[in-house]
């Protein structure tokens, strides 16, 4: 997927409130893997850890979130809760039985719900620079959030300037063609609808990873900048799933994009070991 000319083919699922985009490539040994997108972003996102996956044998599916990407606008909600409804019925529409689910930013809290609710489905959860059991925000945090989310409502082009915040660090090749991929998307007409539900929702649920049983990861860039100490949330997070966790040096909100490959390393153990359970 780090060639766009090369990308697997577009499906669709229609589910009760509208349509989703998805790719699958079908082939691949083992438990699948179903990586998510965070807020606002595309599936694009894992465009350079995608084919990481595939070359070491894994099934890869991924999916653009309601209302975002080439899936349709117009939806009624738009929390991790729903989101979790959206994976499963893709489970379900792809015969899938059991999965490893990756979600980043926003959909860390998906991938923890789908677990707690659905663990027949589940063979383990990653979370990438994830938003659940966030330390309480400080006035400056709230503030950003406050401006910002309203702002990028009426103005996309914020988001694709934010972009580089996201990445102080390694940025890959296409990054400004990535970044120009993010604000097209959210200036087709409908999305602003979705980017209000996004901004509006809870997004860092505390509480959820008591009822999740399944293996955890919890992979975290050390310099994301949403985060204060991203050391200490991810020591945080990876307690609440009774997992373990993973620091990507240098790494921004989106390691997954500027450190594929220390990404990879990071999840391949863990999807082996997940394997060898199953």
């Amino acid at each position: 997927m780090n060639d766009t000319q090369h990308a697997p083919q577009t499906r669709h699922l229609d589910v009760p409130g509208g349509r989703l985009a998805y790719d699958d490539t079908e082939q691949g040994a083992g438990t699948p893997v179903v990586l998510l997108p965070g807020m606002l972003d595309l599936r694009s996102a894992y465009r350079h850890l995608h084919p990481l996956l595939t070359a070491a044998g894994h099934r890869v599916v991924t999916m653009d979130l309601r209302g975002m990407g080439e899936s349709s606008t117009a939806w009624d909600d738009y929390s991790p809760t729903a989101i979790a409804g959206d994976v499963r019925a893709l489970l379900d529409h792809l015969g899938i039985d059991r999965a490893v689910l990756v979600g980043s930013s926003y959909t860390g809290a998906t991938v923890v719900r789908v677990a707690a609710d659905a663990p027949e489905r589940v063979a383990g959860i990653v979370l990438v620079d994830a938003f659940f059991e966030n330390f309480p925000p400080n006035l400056l945090q709230k503030a950003v959030v406050g401006l910002l989310g309203p702002a990028v409502t009426w103005f996309p082009g914020l988001w694709g300037a934010a972009q580089k915040f996201y990445f102080p660090t390694a940025r890959p090749a296409d990054f400004d063609a990535q970044r120009a991929r993010l604000v097209a998307a959210l200036k087709q007409p409908g999305r602003r609808r979705a980017v209000r539900g996004y901004v509006r929702g809870d997004s860092a649920p505390t509480g959820w990873g008591a009822d999740v049983r399944c293996p955890a990861l919890v992979v975290m860039g050390s310099r994301d900048p949403d985060f204060p100490d991203p050391a200490a949330l991810a020591e945080r997070q990876a307690s609440a799933l009774r997992g373990r966790m993973v620091i990507i040096e240098g790494g921004g909100h989106y390691p997954m994009a500027g450190y594929p490959q220390a990404t990879a390393d990071a999840l391949l153990p863990f999807l082996a070991e997940v394997n060898e359970v199953a």
